[in-house]
């Protein structure tokens, strides 16, 4: 899909909003949803989707929705920080199919990274156990403050 076009209502994470399709969530507030990647590019990989907005990508989302979504990622990503303890934490935001965005709603990665680990392909690295996720998503959860 291009940067243009119509907000699809049936994507994943318009499902996983409406509570259509499951979820390992990490933090939900009024604005912010997180969750853990179903197709992780490393462990602890965490998507954070905004709640207010239908926006596609970046280039379409309202100023005030963007604000609580970066605001949420950070939260986000301080939690990941204290619970996984990693090296570095990579955070990655997609815009249109060419630079690697497979789900049309607009949404932030948290990656985890450590030395000498490298990352698996970003929608190539294979389904995650769920089990796992919900372990993982209830650690980095505990340390959202």
């Amino acid at each position: 899909m291009s940067l243009d076009g119509a907000y699809d209502d049936a994507n994943i994470f318009a499902k996983i909003l409406r509570g259509d399709a499951p979820a390992a969530k990490v933090f939900e507030d009024d604005q912010v949803f997180a969750f853990m990647d179903v197709f992780p590019q490393g462990r602890g990989h965490v998507l954070v989707i905004s709640k207010e907005s239908k926006a596609r990508n970046l280039l379409e989302v309202e100023p005030e929705a963007l604000e609580h979504l970066i605001l949420g990622v950070q939260r986000v990503a301080r939690a990941v920080r204290a619970a996984l303890k990693p090296d570095a934490i990579a955070i990655m935001q997609f815009n249109g199919a060419v630079s690697g965005q497979s789900v049309f709603h607009l949404h932030v990665h948290i990656i985890p990274r450590w030395s000498g680990v490298a990352l698996r392909p970003h929608g190539e690295g294979g389904m995650a156990d769920f089990g796992e996720l919900a372990v993982l998503a209830k650690s980095i959860a505990a340390m959202i403050s």
